[in-house]
């Protein structure tokens, strides 16, 4: 019992080394983004299998939409980490309490947001990016039934930011767990058995997210020992508010424009036809999981800074970047290594199409090496947000997506035109992703060894 309860309880990043207590906060959080990423890769496995590769890509195309409409979830969830961990290493437990309270009022505006504004724009944007007819149906239900169940995907990922400030990795982990087996379950009754196709997919993770999300509800009631979870604190507070949306809304911002850019090479994606729209879904599937570990370092040092920011303990945190860091490049190594020895039989999961195995293979090698750029990428802007600098590290991802990425992948293109290929070569997007991850990862590097994240934690 004891053991268990060691286990479940916040993680202290204060004291003791810094790489292992980076280590011990990450690691359950790496479970829980692996259990998260089994919806969209199990709905595309279910989908791909059962329905077609034309389902398929219609659930592929759905995702920079999706993305694009949650960007509220991920600043709010950013803001409230930030927070969190800072006053929870100030061990300030009032105003600990005002903004989890706030946090809960912040998700529940965001949840009627987007279901709102979701349902409404999902076709026209859809037509806009000249989804092709083949797909435009299936691409519109999945994403109608995901916007209106969006309640639960919101309560999820803000309230598990909430308890990773509070050092609680492990709980978010094991609410995952459980929501993935019923994803999983429920696929294959939607989709296998009742014939439900795409609807099937979208219907099994709107269910299974709400559970996750009512988990955390849970869990956070019964953390009395750290805050007060009573309704004069879950009301509207403009200061506490305002400071999560201060912190998150640089998140939310680089989110929305990262997505924008998706959208605009979504569209020049789409131009390929529906083989490569597939292919490019299984190699974002693959790839969300090889990015893993980077954005699990990521967050895990953003709170490591906060909680050490609000202790005041300015050197400990350059002392657990470097650590942090180290580790962050050193899985991913391995992950690269594996996926370039195993990854035939990886995207041979989704579809039963050789073709297709082989184009998403080919797209995969040229991304390989990114992953180690993304790592240091990750680390480093997870400390300048945990310190407070939230500006910084927007401020590069908008240059790397929008002012490198997009128009590397269209003039790639558009200089790779010949008769047979009237679009240019489908490769240059995946060239143009991984010179976009490279060049910002040296951009990065820079900004935090100038070291203008140390005066905003002080």
């Amino acid at each position: 019992m004891e053991v268990l309860k060691k286990l479940f309880a916040p993680v202290d990043m204060t004291l003791g080394a810094p790489w292992e207590k980076i280590l011990l906060f990450t690691v359950p959080m790496l479970l829980g983004n692996i259990a998260q990423q089994l919806y969209n890769t199990v709905d595309s496995v279910v989908v791909g299998k059962y329905v077609g590769d034309n389902a398929l890509a219609a659930v592929g195309s759905a995702g920079p939409i999706l993305n694009l409409l949650i960007v509220l979830y991920i600043g709010i969830s950013m803001g409230a980490s930030i927070k969190v961990s800072q006053y929870f290493g100030a061990r300030d437990r009032e105003a600990l309490s005002h903004t989890i309270g706030n946090c809960i009022v912040l998700t529940f505006i965001a949840s009627v947001f987007v279901m709102v504004v979701g349902t409404a724009m999902t076709r026209p944007l859809l037509v806009l990016l000249r989804t092709p007819d083949s797909i435009l149906d299936w691409c519109t239900q999945y994403l109608h039934i995901l916007f209106i169940g969006a309640g639960g995907m919101a309560f999820y990922n803000i309230l598990s930011g909430v308890l990773r400030g509070l050092g609680d990795s492990v709980s978010a982990l094991v609410y995952l767990i459980v929501a993935s087996l019923l994803n999983i379950v429920l696929d294959l009754v939607f989709v296998v058995n009742f014939g439900m196709g795409v609807a099937g997919v979208a219907l099994a993770t709107v269910i299974a997210q709400a559970i996750s999300g009512l988990l955390c509800v849970r869990r956070l009631c019964r953390l009395k020992d750290l805050f007060d979870m009573k309704l004069r604190y879950i009301r509207w507070n403009r200061m506490y508010a305002m400071n999560i949306i201060r912190l998150g809304l640089p998140a939310g911002v680089t989110q929305a424009i990262i997505s924008m850019s998706m959208i605009i090479v979504q569209s020049l994606t789409n131009s390929f036809g529906e083989q490569f729209i597939a292919a490019n879904v299984i190699v974002m599937r693959v790839d969300s999981f090889a990015m893993l570990p980077n954005f699990s370092f990521g967050t895990a040092m953003t709170t490591y800074a906060g909680q050490n920011v609000g202790a005041g303990s300015y050197d400990r945190v350059s002392q657990g970047a470097k650590q942090g860091t180290a580790l962050a490049i050193g899985i991913s190594a391995v992950i690269t290594g594996l996926i370039l020895v195993f990854g035939r039989p990886l995207m041979g999961i989704f579809t039963n199409t050789d073709e297709l195995v082989e184009l998403s293979m080919d797209m995969m090698r040229i991304l390989a090496v990114g992953y180690i750029a993304m790592a240091v990428l990750q680390s480093l802007s997870g400390v300048m947000r945990g310190a407070g600098d939230t500006m910084t590290p927007m401020w590069i991802s908008i240059f790397q997506t929008v002012i490198l990425r997009v128009p590397l992948a269209y003039g790639m293109c558009y200089l790779t035109r010949t008769p047979k290929l009237p679009n240019g070569r489908q490769e240059c997007l995946f060239w143009s992703l991984l010179l976009s991850w490279v060049i910002g990862a040296v951009i990065t590097a820079a900004f935090y060894a100038r070291g203008r994240w140390k005066r905003k934690a002080v």
